[in-house]
């Protein structure tokens, strides 16, 4: 699996400006043509089609207080929503590890509705790809439906931690 780095802000928690360029290979971190085994059933994963309340946040203020209090009442929940990468660096100065900035709809780098959501740490083989064609690079503005467990809210950085359950090519 090969990841397309683009220069940018680095997502850490020091949240500095940085910029990256890289790309890896791991024999782990090949896609899957199928969902992971543990993935959540459609009817526990909260939706904008099945929560007003996601719907909602989906559209509103990256750092109201509805994030907040979405991310402490759905702790550990699992969220699907069809977004974008906003933006993707390397994770310190690992070379197969990423931060990326995800946002709900399809707009990549030119959203500016709804929470910023984060996954931090992770490598491309963490994303569970799914979907008829996997890709074999990821970039800024690739859409995807997204399924992640809350893991919290940040509110200095306005940021939604997320953890990747599975990562669908649309």
């Amino acid at each position: 699996m090969t990841a397309i780095i683009g220069t940018g802000v680095v997502l850490g928690d020091g949240d500095e400006e940085k910029g990256a360029s890289a790309s890896s290979t791991a024999a782990s971190e090949k896609p899957s043509a199928t969902p992971p085994a543990d993935q959540p059933t459609t009817a526990e994963v909260i939706t904008a089609q099945n929560s007003p309340e996601f719907a909602t946040l989906l559209k509103a203020d990256p750092c109201g207080e509805a994030n907040v209090n979405f991310a402490t009442k759905h702790e550990g929940q699992t969220v699907a929503f069809d977004g974008s990468i906003r933006h993707m660096a390397a994770h310190a100065d690992d070379r197969t590890r990423y931060d990326f900035l995800l946002g709900p709809g399809d707009k990549g780098p030119q959203t500016s509705e709804g929470p910023n959501f984060k996954y931090e740490d992770v490598n491309t083989g963490n994303l569970h790809l799914t979907g008829k064609v996997v890709p074999a690079t990821i970039a800024v503005g690739d859409k995807f439906r997204f399924i992640a467990e809350v893991i919290e809210f940040n509110t200095v950085q306005c940021l939604f931690r997320l953890a990747p359950v599975s990562t669908e090519t649309r």
